[in-house]
Protein backbone atom coordinates (compact mmCIF):
# COMPACT_ATOMS: atom_id res chain seq x y z
CA UNK A 1 0.00 0.00 0.00
CA UNK A 2 1.24 3.75 -0.96
CA UNK A 3 -0.40 6.96 1.53
CA UNK A 4 -0.18 9.88 -0.41
CA UNK A 5 -0.22 12.58 1.94
CA UNK A 6 -0.43 16.29 0.00
CA UNK A 7 1.51 19.35 0.95
CA UNK A 8 1.79 23.05 -1.09
CA UNK A 9 -1.84 24.50 -0.95
CA UNK A 10 -2.74 28.01 -0.24
CA UNK A 11 -3.78 31.54 -1.06
CA UNK A 12 -2.85 33.05 -4.12
CA UNK A 13 -4.35 35.70 -6.10
CA UNK A 14 -5.40 35.11 -9.55
CA UNK A 15 -2.18 34.97 -12.29
CA UNK A 16 -0.33 33.64 -9.49
CA UNK A 17 1.57 29.79 -8.89
CA UNK A 18 1.60 27.09 -6.30
CA UNK A 19 3.04 23.99 -6.68
CA UNK A 20 1.99 20.58 -4.45
CA UNK A 21 3.65 17.76 -3.15
CA UNK A 22 2.47 14.77 -2.81
CA UNK A 23 4.79 11.97 -0.07
CA UNK A 24 3.64 8.65 -0.97
CA UNK A 25 4.69 6.78 2.22
CA UNK A 26 4.50 2.74 2.44
CA UNK A 27 5.81 0.97 -0.75
CA UNK A 28 7.89 2.74 -3.10
CA UNK A 29 5.26 4.59 -5.21
CA UNK A 30 7.15 3.87 -8.77
CA UNK A 31 5.46 1.30 -10.40
CA UNK A 32 2.40 3.28 -9.28
CA UNK A 33 0.32 6.01 -11.54
CA UNK A 34 -0.11 8.91 -9.98
CA UNK A 35 -3.23 11.14 -10.10
CA UNK A 36 -4.54 14.57 -8.71
CA UNK A 37 -7.98 15.38 -8.59
CA UNK A 38 -9.76 18.49 -7.22
CA UNK A 39 -12.87 19.00 -5.34
CA UNK A 40 -14.77 22.30 -5.39
CA UNK A 41 -17.79 23.30 -2.76
CA UNK A 42 -20.50 22.16 -3.86
CA UNK A 43 -18.96 20.31 -6.78
CA UNK A 44 -18.21 16.66 -7.57
CA UNK A 45 -14.58 15.58 -7.39
CA UNK A 46 -13.02 15.73 -10.95
CA UNK A 47 -9.47 15.15 -12.52
CA UNK A 48 -6.58 17.03 -13.03
CA UNK A 49 -3.56 15.52 -14.10
CA UNK A 50 -2.19 12.34 -14.30
CA UNK A 51 1.48 10.82 -14.80
CA UNK A 52 2.22 6.76 -15.20
CA UNK A 53 5.30 5.00 -14.24
CA UNK A 54 6.74 5.84 -17.21
CA UNK A 55 5.93 9.45 -17.08
CA UNK A 56 3.69 10.01 -19.97
CA UNK A 57 1.36 12.61 -18.70
CA UNK A 58 -2.23 13.55 -19.50
CA UNK A 59 -3.94 16.57 -18.31
CA UNK A 60 -7.78 18.28 -18.05
CA UNK A 61 -8.59 20.51 -20.64
CA UNK A 62 -9.66 23.22 -17.85
CA UNK A 63 -5.56 22.66 -16.77
CA UNK A 64 -4.11 22.32 -19.59
CA UNK A 65 -0.98 24.84 -21.15
CA UNK A 66 -1.20 26.28 -17.10
CA UNK A 67 -0.40 23.17 -14.78
CA UNK A 68 2.45 20.83 -15.27
CA UNK A 69 2.24 17.53 -12.91
CA UNK A 70 6.26 15.75 -12.85
CA UNK A 71 7.21 12.91 -10.41
CA UNK A 72 10.62 11.95 -8.95
CA UNK A 73 10.88 8.51 -8.12
CA UNK A 74 13.72 9.01 -5.48
CA UNK A 75 12.18 10.97 -3.08
CA UNK A 76 8.78 9.29 -3.58
CA UNK A 77 7.12 12.26 -4.52
CA UNK A 78 4.63 13.59 -7.28
CA UNK A 79 4.48 17.28 -7.93
CA UNK A 80 1.73 19.76 -9.40
CA UNK A 81 2.86 22.85 -10.12
CA UNK A 82 0.33 25.37 -11.22
CA UNK A 83 0.79 28.46 -12.83
CA UNK A 84 -1.67 31.44 -13.62
CA UNK A 85 -4.09 30.44 -11.61
CA UNK A 86 -7.69 31.43 -12.20
CA UNK A 87 -10.60 31.76 -9.39
CA UNK A 88 -12.41 28.84 -10.25
CA UNK A 89 -9.26 26.66 -9.59
CA UNK A 90 -9.96 26.94 -5.80
CA UNK A 91 -10.86 23.46 -4.44
CA UNK A 92 -9.70 21.11 -2.44
CA UNK A 93 -6.85 19.10 -4.37
CA UNK A 94 -6.42 15.28 -4.15
CA UNK A 95 -3.37 13.16 -4.70
CA UNK A 96 -4.33 9.71 -5.66
CA UNK A 97 -2.10 6.13 -6.21
CA UNK A 98 -3.29 3.47 -8.70
CA UNK A 99 -3.10 3.10 -12.11
CA UNK A 100 -2.77 5.94 -14.97
CA UNK A 101 -5.82 7.51 -16.06
CA UNK A 102 -8.37 10.12 -15.77
CA UNK A 103 -10.77 8.36 -13.71
CA UNK A 104 -10.97 8.16 -10.31
CA UNK A 105 -11.56 4.30 -9.80
CA UNK A 106 -8.60 3.65 -11.71
CA UNK A 107 -7.04 4.62 -7.66
CA UNK A 108 -6.76 2.72 -4.88
CA UNK A 109 -4.85 5.32 -2.33
CA UNK A 110 -6.02 8.56 -1.71
CA UNK A 111 -4.39 11.42 0.41
CA UNK A 112 -6.24 13.59 3.06
CA UNK A 113 -6.10 16.63 0.33
CA UNK A 114 -4.83 20.60 0.53
CA UNK A 115 -6.61 23.31 0.13
CA UNK A 116 -6.40 25.48 -2.71
CA UNK A 117 -8.07 28.90 -3.07
CA UNK A 118 -7.53 31.87 -5.72
CA UNK A 119 -8.35 35.40 -4.99
CA UNK A 120 -9.20 37.66 -7.99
Amino acid sequence: QVQPVESGGGLVQAGGSLRLSCAASGRTFSPYGMGWFRQAPGKEREFVATISRYGDTYYADSVKGRFSISRDNAKNTVYLQMNSLKPEDTAVYFCAAGDYGSTASRYNNWGQGTQVTVSS
